[in-house]
């Protein structure tokens, strides 16, 4: 039963890195860094395909081996980070405007200090 469970799991989470592909506020990696993540326990075979992706593979691999983070994804996600805290303070009225600056720090400052892929 508990495979089946991550197998699901895998498989909603490949759906949502699916649909982060075409829509560009939703993350892809993460979501395939879970999807790897559940399918170790409930379907190795997946696994097995997702780390073999010359997509997804290599990301993941550097995850998992030293929790590094390509330069080129720490730009992207950096960048956005940094314009959405932005619109948050241009948009929204204070305390609000503080959440997503704060959001940025904290997530911007944990993707910074990852070594690079």
């Amino acid at each position: 039963m508990r495979r089946w469970l991550w197998h699901g799991a895998g498989l909603i989470s490949v759906a949502l890195g699916v649909i982060g592909m075409a829509l560009p506020i939703v993350p892809t990696v993460p979501f395939m860094l879970l999807a790897a993540f559940c399918f170790a326990r409930g379907n190795p075979a997946l696994e097995a395909r997702i780390l073999a992706d010359p997509r997804f593979g290599p990301p993941i691999r550097a995850w998992r081996e030293r929790r590094a983070i390509g330069r080129k994804a720490k730009i992207a996600a950096t960048l956005g980070l940094g314009g959405s805290a932005v619109i948050g303070l241009v948009a929204l009225p204070l305390p609000w405007a503080a959440v997503p600056l704060i959001v940025a720090l904290v997530c911007g400052g944990f993707i910074l200090t990852r070594p690079d892929a």
